[in-house]
């Protein structure tokens, strides 16, 4: 697990207690009972799509 990947906050309460999962990038948030996980998807501009063109 890398640190670089750690949330501040949680995204539904906006608690910083968060507690690491087991997994890649999974947390649990004891103060609302939530886990979420986060994802990198990538460096750069987005993909065009055929309505932003």
């Amino acid at each position: 697990m890398s640190e670089r990947a750690a949330p501040f906050y949680c995204p539904y309460c906006g608690e910083e207690k968060l507690e690491p999962l087991e997994g890649h990038g999974a947390w649990f948030c004891p103060d609302c009972a939530r886990s979420f996980q986060l994802t990198f998807l990538g460096v750069g501009p987005a993909h065009e799509t055929k309505e932003s063109r």
